[in-house]
């Protein structure tokens, strides 16, 4: 898989003006050190926030430039740190950065940890900075091995440098950094499944509130943001919130760069910084290259495996959250993929169940139990032993798992391809009911679950 920012064939030259996030990255695809990146003006942004800025300042910087989370849920990151509180007595706050990647389709925190790890480091420290805590977390997914290498080794190089532990830059404010490799659970991806972790508790969500800024990590203030979201900051700082939100096409309500891809039989996969606002089409046609020969496109997701399939028609979507809600799913990580007209839905379907339904916590029923029965009877289905009413009851499981019916985000997520699926491509789903069924009540079929 192609991990870079370039467009088709190269001809697309980055520049700090248009490509805050990747403009630093080295053609040969290794990691840019600590030496390199601040020859490429890396720390300039955080020198700037410790001697210029206030850190009430630096916050209210972030809430208008309009950036918002990129790990998918698209909180406004500036909202997120207004929240943490303002009592100069509270002394003990931490920062955590979620880097547990797990969404199926999804690796663009990877590509930026390994080969830009600084920049990381960057934005955290002036986050930091802005909220006052005095300790750092990166929760790392478990399998990123070069990931968590080269996050250490820029660690030390920026101790070393004195830009982390004691009196930074001479402003009297300490920052400590730690890099947390987790065990790889995709509930973790949830904040506060991976505060429970991080404090080495089973990763099961918690109650909301209260919200990890007023009680989080070991009971005290704590502010959790993506790698992506994070790696926004420095540009910010150094540049300005009217060029910040200068780079996004017209008609998108969301500011800034994202991180963009395409997998799946595409002549070229890979990973893009682009505008917010680009259409689908452009990052399908003009960057991905569009289908591969001898394959056509079938469907697309446009954010990873929790998101619904879109069909061949929908790519002229603008790619912002708006503009995916306009054709009825989310945005997610921003990360597409490709299904081509060899692939049958429900064996797809099935298989994506199946990942979701292992990686459930199992702390709330309808979870648990329900999405072991959605792969029970895509199962059956796509074994062509489906009864009549098993697409009535995976219907049914949509909406009884559907958002604010579950404890937290992974079974809605779950289950809004499943309803996407069906709702385009119903007739493969009927393929697999026996001719000789009988009718059974939708949500009447029994389950043992793990059978």
């Amino acid at each position: 898989m192609t991990l870079t920012s370039f467009g088709p064939a190269n001809r697309i030259k980055r520049s700090a003006e248009t490509h805050p996030l990747t403009w630093r990255l080295r053609d040969d695809g290794e990691a840019v050190w600590l030496d390199e990146y601040q020859a490429k003006n890396g720390y300039a942004a955080a020198r700037k926030a410790f001697a210029d800025m206030a850190q009430d300042d630096i916050v209210q910087t972030v809430k208008d430039s309009g950036l918002k989370g990129r790990g998918g849920a698209g909180f406004p990151t500036g909202v997120k740190w207004g929240l943490m509180p303002k009592d100069e007595s509270i002394n003990i706050r931490y920062l955590l950065c979620n880097a547990d990647e797990m969404e199926p389709n999804t690796w663009k925190d990877r590509m930026l940890m390994e080969q830009l790890p600084h920049l990381l480091i960057e934005g955290m420290l002036i986050s930091a900075r802005a909220l006052k805590t005095y300790r750092g977390y990166i929760f790392l997914r478990g399998e990123y091995t070069t990931a968590a290498k080269h996050l250490n080794r820029a660690v030390e190089e920026a101790k070393a440098a004195g830009l982390l532990g004691k009196n930074i830059l001479g402003s009297g404010f300490d920052f400590e950094l730690f890099v947390h490799t987790g065990a790889g659970r995709y509930i973790c991806g949830e904040e506060t499944a991976l505060i429970n972790s991080l404090e080495g508790r089973r990763a099961n969500p918690r109650s909301k509130p209260p919200f990890p800024a007023a009680v989080g990590v070991w009971g005290k203030p704590t502010c959790v943001n993506n790698v992506e979201t994070l790696c926004n900051v420095p540009a910010i700082i150094a540049d300005g919130v009217d060029w910040y939100k200068s780079l996004a096409r017209v008609g998108s309500e969301d500011m800034g760069t994202k991180l963009m891809g395409f997998s799946g039989k595409v002549k070229n996969p890979g990973l893009w910084e682009l505008p917010f606002g680009v259409t689908g089409r452009e990052l399908f046609e003009d960057y991905a290259g569009g289908m591969r020969d001898g394959y056509k496109l079938k469907c697309w997701q446009p954010g990873g495996a929790g998101t619904g399939f879109l069909l061949p028609e929908h790519l002229d979507a603008q790619m912002y959250a708006g503009g995916i809600a306009k054709v009825g799913t989310r945005m997610g990580t921003g990360l597409a993929m490709a299904v081509d007209d060899s692939v049958n839905m429900v064996s797809l379907l099935r298989n994506m169940e199946e990942f979701f339904s292992r990686e459930s916590c199992g702390f709330c029923t309808p979870c648990r139990d329900g999405l072991p029965w959605s792969v029970k009877l895509l199962r059956a289905i796509e074994n062509g032993e489906g009864q009549a009413g098993d697409i009535e009851t995976l219907l049914g499981l949509v909406g009884f798992l559907g958002p604010g019916k579950t404890f937290c985000a992974h079974a809605p997520g779950a289950v809004e391809p499943l309803g996407s699926a069906i709702k385009y491509f119903r007739h493969e789903f009927e393929a697999g009911i026996a001719p000789t069924s009988a009718a059974v009540p939708p949500l009447a079929r029994p389950i043992v679950v793990g059978a």
